[in-house]
């Protein structure tokens, strides 16, 4: 018998969440793993009168640990096609992102309303995002939660007949990392944990066309159950059985597909912008543009800090509980040319070496107050603006190289400790 071997790039991956499924198109250098937790006994004794010392050990396994997940994704921002076709993100031109699930899961969502095609936090029922005609404009305000919205993530491997499929049961979204590479396009590097990793392929059944009925069977020769999957052989997208045994078998719908075909909604980082704006601090300049960099590079990393809780009973293997959040963080960086303008009205097309002597001489002040917008892929068209109201900015630090240049840190800060405003995001078309 021939050997079945697995390529990378025949794998696809579906996201379940709140009983909705989406296609995540990702790219190469994809990861998910699990390894498990032990401890060891050795002995440690002086020798005996017969001149031996026992010096053997033990190992043990004590747990799973959280399974551990990563992949990129393109920001790829699209208009919603008109009415309720297979697949479709909304019934009307509304905006909307084919990684969108992900940020949803990562601003604390743990809700998918399929009425108004959006996120929500169901505890306090608010929206995480709100599309709408132009832009879908996003929110951390319901993400004080000690723990996240949840989803399974389906590795589907190969493209033959025996596909292979991995779950990642109860995966949660840990971080986001978005850089500026000048000359690619606008990527986000998406991390998280799961309860565990589960070879799904023998709970999968591929059939066409219509949903499998009671009386199939899945790959390990059992009746389907509700939780098992559905590989549709007509097209291989992925759907989660919800009703086993009635009268009419039931799936998840057909999973959101929209504008992962597209070829004109990326977004190339090197029209990124960023518009500096030093009013919350005296001392630092009042305008929408007051200092006038044009970036080089930078990242912006959003961070949940996730840990996941674990029994520690003896004589078995625990898998991990559940998990809990830590605190918030966002942060970045960004690059820039050092530059003058003598021509410059200070506001007017002040440049990164005001910027530089402005930040320095506040020697009294202890947590400044700058607010920063990135557009990423331009001011205007097709981007991802993300803005930052109470950025504690560090001083710059030079980097000599051919052109000298400066690398500035900072870190998003809501506007009271326990408040959400750290940032907003809007994707805009």
């Amino acid at each position: 018998m021939a050997a079945q071997l697995y390529f990378s790039r025949d794998t696809k991956v579906f996201i379940e969440f709140n009983n909705k499924v989406w296609e995540m198109p990702v790219l190469d250098g994809f990861s998910f793993s699990q390894g498990n937790n032990t401890s060891e006994i050795t002995l440690s004794e002086m020798e005996s009168s017969g001149g031996v010392s026992r010096r053997g050990r033990r190992a043990f396994n004590d747990s799973l640990a959280a399974g551990e997940w990563s992949f990129s994704t393109y920001v790829r921002p699209f208009t919603a096609a008109v009415g309720t076709a297979d697949g479709t993100a909304n019934a009307t031109a509304k905006v909307h992102a084919v990684e969108e699930v992900l940020w949803a899961m990562l601003a604390g969502a743990d809700q998918y309303n399929g009425t108004d095609y959006n996120f929500e936090r169901g505890d306090d029922a608010n929206n995480v995002n709100t599309p709408g005609g132009s832009q879908n404009t996003w929110n951390f305000t319901h993400s004080n939660k000690s723990t996240l919205g949840t989803a399974n993530i389906y590795f589907v491997l190969g493209n033959t007949a025996k596909r292979n499929v991995v779950k990642l049961k109860d995966a949660v979204v840990a971080e986001a990392s978005l850089d500026f590479e000048i000359d690619g396009i606008a990527t986000i590097n998406w991390t998280g944990q799961c309860s565990e990793v589960i070879d799904f392929t023998g709970s999968t059944i591929e059939a066409a066309t219509n949903v499998p009925q009671s009386t199939e069977t899945t790959n390990d020769g059992t009746a389907i159950a509700v939780g098992d999957v559905w590989l549709d052989t007509d097209d291989y997208r992925l759907y989660v059985l919800t009703d086993v045994g009635s009268s009419s078998e039931a799936a998840t719908p057909h999973p959101v597909t929209e504008g992962i075909t597209d070829t004109d909604n990326f977004i190339r980082n090197r029209l990124t912008t960023l518009a500096v704006n030093g009013a919350g601090t005296t001392g630092l300049l009042n305008g929408a543009n007051a200092y006038d960099m044009t970036l080089t590079g930078g990242n912006i990393t959003i961070s949940n800090n996730v840990t996941y809780i674990t029994p520690e009973e003896l004589g078995l293997v625990n898998v991990p509980v559940g998990h809990v959040t830590g605190t918030r963080s966002v942060s970045g960086s960004f690059t820039c040319y050092l530059s003058m303008d003598d021509t410059a009205v200070d506001g007017t097309g002040t440049k990164s070496r005001d910027f530089f002597e402005d930040l320095r001489n506040l020697t009294t002040t202890v947590t400044n107050s700058v607010s920063l917008t990135f557009s990423v892929g331009g001011g205007s068209g097709r981007r991802l603006e993300m803005v930052f109201p109470t950025a504690h900015v560090e001083i710059p630090t030079h980097s000599i190289e051919d052109v000298i240049s400066l690398e500035t840190n900072f870190q998003a800060l809501p506007s009271t400790i326990d408040g959400t405003n750290e940032m907003t995001f809007t994707y805009k078309v």
